[in-house]
């Protein structure tokens, strides 16, 4: 089943009001290329002024809390998320199983979140340079499936995210044949998680996407578009990336 391409950006802990601009050029490329959908995850205080500058644009957030409300200092509910534009929430991501510790159950528990909040919720999930070096990849990133995953997602509320943590901003990637098996396999556990909602998830693939290799990378089979990070905060990188999608969907 061919699925509509995504391309999303996460700016992760860099903008600025000032670098909201790039989004003219990137709304104007969404534009251009009606086949793809566009989003921009940038940090949570951007995500009003750039719903503001750039309306027809999604936009997401980069971690939403379990908790519809209550003490928890610095973190953001998905009902906050929507209030304040946002469409989408990014779970999971490998950074923050790291830094904060996250585990898989608190990763679904955010995605629920997230999706009863009405926001599409985006699961991160990869396997760690150490891991693919013991031939454990597939294992590792099946497991963390199965752990995080929300058991009623769809293929309209839910999208799953491939990054090998040892390509993230290292300017490395996986081979062509590398990332067609993991995402088979991504594809062959969401069906048995999911049943026929399964084949309807997009899985995006993340791991220093760029615009030298972005279209050879999207046109994988079972890669539904690609999360992207630091070539994203530019419209200069970024739209050619749009680009490649709309080649190749």
């Amino acid at each position: 089943m061919a699925l509509r391409k995504l391309i999303a950006g996460n700016w992760k802990m860099n903008g600025s009001l000032g670098a909201l601009a790039e989004l003219d050029g990137i709304a104007a490329s969404a534009e251009a290329n009606p086949g793809v959908d566009v989003a921009i995850c940038p940090p949570f205080t951007l995500i009003a002024p750039a719903v503001q500058r750039q309306p027809g644009l999604a936009i997401g957030g980069q971690d939403c809390h379990h908790a519809v409300k209550g003490a928890h200092t610095g973190c953001i509910s998905g009902d906050l998320l929507r209030e304040a534009g946002a469409t989408l929430a990014i779970v999971g991501h490998s950074e923050r199983r790291t830094d904060q510790h996250e585990t898989d159950a608190e990763v679904r528990a955010k995605a629920e979140a997230a999706i009863a909040a009405g926001l599409v919720a985006i699961v991160c999930v990869g396997e760690t340079e150490a891991e693919r070096d013991a031939g454990s990849a597939l294992a590792v990133v099946e497991g963390q499936l199965a752990g995080s995953v929300p058991p009623l997602g769809t293929g309209e509320t839910l999208v799953v995210a491939y990054e090998p943590v040892w390509a993230i901003g290292t300017g490395r990637t996986p081979s062509v044949a590398d990332v067609a098996e993991m995402h088979a396999a991504i594809r062959a556990k969401l069906n048995g998680l999911l049943g026929g909602e399964g084949a309807k998830v997009r899985i995006l693939y993340g791991g220093s996407v760029k615009p030298d290799n972005a279209r050879e990378l999207l046109a994988v089979a079972d890669v539904d578009g690609a999360l992207v990070g630091g070539a994203s905060l530019t419209a200069a990188l970024f739209v050619p990336i749009i680009e490649g999608g709309a080649a190749v969907g």
